[in-house]
């Protein structure tokens, strides 16, 4: 009966970087164990919730502000969600906290220590996530995408237990296209701005794809927009007869995916362990802005694996259409790349995941 299952409650919110990764996880653990989620407004509209998990609501914030009034408030927050997490779980009575990063994990997995109750943290990007970090204390384990992970003090070191990126089944699964598409004289490129980044690849790209298009290029066009940008780039794109399609933001890239021979992405770790599953190609731009440059980061260890290329925002507008007209005349980088990724999966995460939480469950026997 469902009442006998083991609890566990993952802790997440925020960006879709650290939604989807508990959303897998949670579809995996569901069948075995009662799954309970957290997460913050942020990370409610990521939230489709097919799989039917019950999900709680936490108003947490971040502290790391430059507004000291708003620092005030964010610790009043986090405060807050720290009680409010306590009394959920004197309610709901968990076996095992599991944190996914971001400030909203940061107070639920805190009150888990207080009360005793085990706690493992995940960390998918290449350096460690300062909630994370604050976290290393207090946790039984840190489930790292890989050795290479930065900035884990050496007296936490027994703690990391790599397992991989977590990786929805759906894309896992996805069946793509192997054949000798890239000998097609028209590319597909897919270009993935994510949550944050997609006005601004938006606003820059179009430019470099009609300069492409001139130059004798051909290729279609997948693109991720906002909503309000659509008009303007389909204005541009159906000036010069390019085939496109426009998309805003979506949880499923599946369809995208079984089209793409060459993706242009941001770094987060989810989605570059994607594409790299999926053999697909990528040009990673990472994001100035994110925290600690973890994009950067995240972006060198796919480059030196030989799966992509990195090339940083500020040099777009004069090194990227080298790069796709290079592409254009020696397609064996692809089929190279293609090749190295084939070296890399994650199909084993989630039975690496299950592996630790049944060392634990048995000890607290």
């Amino acid at each position: 009966m469902k009442d006998d299952k083991i609890k566990i409650l993952i802790a997440t919110g925020g960006t879709g970087g650290h939604i989807f990764p508990s959303l897998s996880l949670a579809a995996f653990l569901k069948t075995k164990y009662e799954v309970e989620i957290t997460t913050d407004e942020r990370g409610l509209k990521y939230i489709k919730n097919e799989e039917k998990i019950n999900i709680v609501k936490i108003n947490s914030d971040t502290i790391f502000k430059k507004n000291i009034f708003k620092v005030f408030l964010g610790i009043i927050k986090v405060f807050l969600s720290f009680i409010f997490s306590i009394f959920l779980f004197i309610k709901k009575r968990p076996r095992i906290i599991i944190g996914m990063g971001g400030y909203s994990s940061f107070p639920v997995c805190v009150a888990g220590y207080c009360l005793g109750i085990p706690v493992i943290v995940y960390e998918n990007n290449l350096t460690i996530g300062r909630a994370n970090k604050f976290l290393l204390p207090m946790v039984k384990k840190i489930l790292v995408s890989t050795n290479n992970i930065i900035g884990i003090n050496s007296k936490y070191k027994k703690k990391v237990y790599p397992v991989g990126y977590l990786i929805r089944n759906s894309i896992l699964n996805l069946k793509k296209n192997e054949s000798k598409n890239l000998d097609r004289n028209n590319l597909s490129i897919l270009i993935m701005g994510g949550s944050q980044s997609a006005k601004i690849f938006g606003e820059i790209l179009p430019d470099i794809i009609i300069k492409c298009f001139k130059s004798g290029m051909g290729f279609k066009i997948y693109q991720q927009c906002l909503n309000q940008q659509t008009e303007m780039i389909e204005k541009v794109y159906k000036k010069f007869k390019l085939e496109f399609e426009l998309f805003s933001f979506s949880g499923d890239m599946s369809k995208y995916y079984k089209k793409a021979d060459l993706a242009i992405t941001r770094s987060g770790a989810s989605s570059l362990a994607e594409l790299t599953n999926l053999r697909i190609p990528f040009i990673a731009i990472p994001l100035p802005s994110s925290a600690d440059n973890h994009q950067l980061q995240n972006a060198n260890y796919f480059k030196e694996k030989g799966y992509c290329f990195l090339l940083e925002e500020r040099f777009i507008a004069e090194k990227l259409f080298e790069i796709l007209i290079d592409l254009k005349k020696h397609k064996k980088k692809l089929f190279l790349m293609k090749e190295r990724m084939t070296e890399h999966s994650d199909k084993d995460t989630f039975s690496k995941v299950e592996k630790l939480i049944l060392e634990i469950t048995n000890e607290q026997n």
